[in-house]
């Protein structure tokens, strides 16, 4: 008596964003990492070799499912006729919510990779590339500073700006994690509170007034005399 065997054809177009799913999937399953790459792949019916098409390991893979939640973002936005009119502010603003939106659509992956980090964010290499996604977006967004003409200085300022806006969107993320409100509406007050609050002090507009007023005081003074 003879047996048909029959083998399941391999699936052959295999994007990064199918990885992605796959992975996400399997560690909320088995509530851990794949042993390895070829098991990973055989439980999801597809070649090895196509994983190592778009990553190199498990842990590169990680690191882009966060770049890819800021990717998703970007591109939602970017499709907007009201977000490319708004200014730095609202921009931002946009950016939080939707970031958020998309990490919540998440939610049970997201907790899972950060829960056991979520008090000491900062130090997580998890997150490397996306701060250099994230602060690359601040750095555009061209928040008005004051310009000192001392190349150094305004380098430091912009260094700090961005450093400041990574932590502020950590404590962001932490804030999230912890929320239990529905729909996570507390997280949305604490975005528009902090971001409103960061921009209010760094509004230069009073500064700048000030420091024209004082120019223009010194220099009647000077005339005067």
């Amino acid at each position: 008596m003879y047996y048909k065997l029959e083998v399941m054809a391999k699936k052959k177009n295999i994007s990064e964003n199918d990885i992605i799913g796959f992975y996400m999937d399997y560690v909320l399953e088995h509530n851990e990492q794949p042993k390895t790459v070829y098991a990973f792949t055989k439980a999801n019916n597809f070649e090895e070799q196509k994983f190592y098409d778009h990553f190199s390991s498990f842990k590169i893979l990680e690191n882009q499912i966060f770049t890819a939640f800021f990717s998703n973002t970007m591109s939602v936005l970017e499709q907007s006729d009201d977000y490319l009119s708004f200014d730095a502010r609202n921009k931002l603003l946009s950016f939080y919510f939707t970031f958020f939106e998309n990490l919540t659509a998440n939610r049970s992956y997201v907790k899972f990779a950060l829960e056991q980090h979520k008090t000491n964010l900062k130090s997580l290499r998890l997150l490397k590339d996306l701060k250099h996604e994230f602060t690359t977006y601040i750095e555009h967004l061209e928040i008005d500073l004051i310009e000192t003409k001392q190349e150094q200085i305004d380098k430091i300022q912009q260094r700090g700006l961005k450093e400041a806006a990574w932590v502020q969107l950590l404590l962001t993320l932490k804030f999230w994690l912890d929320d239990t409100s529905a729909r996570f509406e507390k997280t949305d007050i604490f975005i528009e509170k902090s971001v409103n609050t960061s921009f209010d002090v760094l509004d230069v507009a009073p500064i700048r007034s000030l420091i024209d007023f004082g120019k223009f005081i010194f220099k009647e003074k000077v005339q005067m005399n």
